[in-house]
């Protein structure tokens, strides 16, 4: 299972394949085995992150029907508190986070799954967090 991020889920779903570069083009096509196979997973802040900004109701009720049928991964209390001690570390290396990519480093922690993610914040946090990022294949 991967923790696929905002950053592939909108490129994936809401980009036209015509406006890809050929390394974008790879990423979803790396996006779309994941799915394929049932290996892609999702999370409260990646589900909010990916509806936040659709203007049509109608375009928001249809793509969050569709990204509920993924595997959810649940956030627990626990991970609040793991993504603070992630965030404080990772500060303390001079490394600035936001409170929402911390929270899916520490649901991906506690579920020890890798996050696909274009975001490039994410390959800082790994030099500092216990985390694995999925590198396409």
């Amino acid at each position: 299972m991967v923790l696929v991020d905002t950053t592939l889920w909108s490129l994936a779903l809401r980009r036209r394949a015509h406006q890809l570069s050929p390394l974008e083009k790879k990423l979803v096509e790396e996006w779309a085995a994941l799915v394929t196979s049932g290996r892609a997973v999702l999370t409260g802040p990646v589900h909010q992150e990916v509806l936040s900004g659709i203007r049509s109701q109608e375009v928001f009720e249809a793509l969050h029907e569709k990204l509920s049928a993924f595997r959810y991964l649940e956030n627990q209390p626990g991970d609040h508190v793991q993504a603070a001690r992630f965030f404080n570390l990772c500060r303390s290396h001079g490394v600035t986070g936001s409170h929402i990519d911390m929270l899916i480093c520490a649901i991906a922690y506690r579920h020890k799954t890798p996050i696909f993610t274009t975001d490039p914040d994410f390959s800082g946090y790994a030099e500092h967090l216990p985390i694995r990022l999925h590198e396409p294949e």
